[in-house]
């Protein structure tokens, strides 16, 4: 029987923090005409497009590369605030979330090499 694998917890909680952080993404959409003038049609577009992408990428945790799709997004959503300056804060506060979430990984990883945590190896019983 093998033990529990501590990281495949921690690719849940990156998945669920993508798919949170689309919905929070996609409801900005709703807001926008509230600013000014809105965003232009590329900018709503791109908006959308990255909100989707994060629902996407959520699905992608538990490849290699799941990761880096992730942070890549969190840059994306940093950009779009030059279509909406609200959707900047909203991606500094995100990516305050993730460099948390980055902190908890690393620390797992290390009481799992220091043996505190079991590892993806196969005990015997």
């Amino acid at each position: 029987m093998s033990a529990p694998d501590p990281m495949k917890g921690i690719r849940g909680v990156f998945a669920a923090t993508l798919v949170l952080e689309s919905i929070v993404v996609l409801l900005a959409l709703l807001v926008l005409p509230k600013f000014g003038d809105g965003a232009t049609p590329l900018g709503v577009g791109v908006i959308a497009a990255v909100g989707v992408a994060m629902v996407v990428a959520s699905g992608l945790q538990r490849r290699p590369y799941g990761l880096a799709v992730a942070l890549a997004l969190q840059v994306a959503v940093l950009l779009c605030g030059f279509f909406v300056p609200a959707l900047a804060i909203m991606g500094v506060v995100f990516v305050l979330v993730w460099a948390g979430l980055l902190f908890l990984r690393r620390d797992v990883a290390l009481r799992m090499a220091r043996g505190e945590l079991p590892s993806q190896q196969v005990r015997e019983s």
